[in-house]
């Protein structure tokens, strides 16, 4: 019970300055999800899935301070990508920053804006809902209730330019909260990217409904503002024959908690879920993914890999759920770090529950330092040492690059994971 009151009284420190009094179609969500957090109260480290990461100063009444972040010396990441640009300054909109959403192709708006008639009535809240059994994602109900905007994307037909959500920050204790849904019909394709500094402690959540046959792409960054922190969610729902690829680069970053939960409801239908986590000091990254397989021959990956140094710390926490039904199942699962230093540390939870009894299933999570036989080989051959050691570094996170579908963005975030060990190179 103490507990239990404890969580209560957090709750109640945390949301006596937001506001719920935001009207229109997403009222009733919004106050369904106040109830489910009055009902589970706010994370704590004792619970199962922060017993790793603490979520302390994600659950704090003020965001702590952060330092905006300048690329001074750098361009953002997909400047050279032929994009529809969508800027949000510490959570607000900046029109006469971002292109004429217009220019996307799709069924586009603002939470903030409001109204009574919407489409994203059916969307918003939904999944995140769905996504609160079996474990408790505390901070996504905090974001359903009181997300202050966000874009909603309807998509009929394929998209030829990425989306591109782009977060400035400005304020050094902004704290933002963020809402998108995206809902794709039939056949539809959308590329969605993310990047950008966006606040001092940021809350996201992302519904993703994927129709039969339709494909949804997302890139993400993360960095390189090195007190941010964040929890992010991304919710998706698979109907048959439809594909979900998400991939997020995280370079620096106080705290960050990325949780991804899909269900693939149809049958033959393709979700894959990746992550590069590069972090140098004081830097926790945590990766909590939920993958649950309803319907049957379906196929998903969770391909996770950690870049540690001087006392950095990487958390994966990783489940696949085969449900009864659920036969010819083809599930992979993949967790691994490498450890620059002795002082890093890796923590991982793997997990299978499987009720079918036709699937291929495996998991495996390993963590260790740089080879020494394939780094004598480079510096054999001329190779200097740090050059050696950013190839090697390269080389292990290139399985979870290789699942970004376009090129093009591929070579983006390859560029920037080469120029993060440049400034950050030093010895093992």
């Amino acid at each position: 019970m103490a507990v239990l009151a404890n969580k209560a009284d957090a709750l109640a420190m945390r949301i006596a300055g937001l506001d719920l009094s935001q009207s229109g179609w997403s009222a009733p969500a919004r106050a369904e999800a106040l109830m489910r957090l009055g009902a589970m109260g706010l994370p704590a480290k004792r619970d199962e899935y922060w017993r790793y990461t603490d979520p302390a100063t994600l659950i704090d009444a003020e965001a702590p301070a952060a330092a905006p972040f300048t690329y001074s010396d750098e361009k953002m990441v997909f400047t050279g990508i032929d994009r529809v640009r969508l800027v949000f300054v510490d959570g607000v909109f900046d029109p006469a920053a971002s292109d004429d959403p217009a220019q996307a192709g799709v069924e586009l708006s603002l939470l903030s804006a409001g109204g009574m008639l919407h489409w994203a009535r059916d969307l918003y809240g939904v999944l995140e809902t769905r996504g609160q059994n079996p474990v408790p994602r505390h901070l996504a109900a905090l974001n359903t209730a009181f997300a202050t905007d966000g874009v909603q994307i309807r998509v009929t037909g394929k998209v030829t330019k990425p989306v591109s959500l782009i977060y400035l920050h400005d304020s050094d204790r902004s704290d933002v909260m963020l809402h998108h849904c995206i809902k794709l019909e039939d056949g539809a394709e959308l590329t969605v990217l993310e990047n950008g500094p966006a606040a001092a402690r940021l809350n996201t959540v992302m519904e993703v409904d994927v129709a039969r046959g339709a494909r949804f792409h997302h890139i993400r960054t993360q960095g390189r503002d090195h007190d941010r922190r964040a929890a992010t969610h991304v919710f998706a729902r698979l109907a048959a024959n439809s594909l979900f690829k998400s991939f997020t680069l995280t370079a620096n970053g106080r705290l960050t908690r990325n949780e991804v939960v899909l269900e693939l409801l149809g049958d033959d239908c393709t979700a894959h879920v990746a992550g590069a986590a590069l972090g140098d000091g004081a830097f926790h990254h945590d990766d909590t993914v939920f993958v649950t397989h309803v319907g049957q021959r379906c196929e998903s990956r969770q391909v996770f890999k950690k870049v540690l140094k001087n006392g950095a710390i990487g958390v994966f926490q990783g489940k696949i759920l085969v449900k009864q039904g659920a036969q010819k199942t083809d599930g992979y699962q993949i967790s691994q770090s490498l450890l620059l230093d002795e002082a890093s540390q890796f923590l991982a939870k793997p997990e299978l529950e499987i009720y079918a009894d036709d699937v291929k299933c495996s998991h495996g999570s390993t963590s260790g330092a740089i080879d020494d036989e394939a780094l004598f080989y480079l510096r054999s051959r001329g190779v200097p040492l740090k050059a050696a050691q950013s190839l090697l570094v390269l080389a292990f996170l290139a399985e979870a690059i290789a699942e970004i579908a376009d090129e093009a963005l591929a070579d983006d975030i390859r560029i920037r994971l080469e120029n993060w060990l440049v400034r950050h190179e030093g010895t093992r």
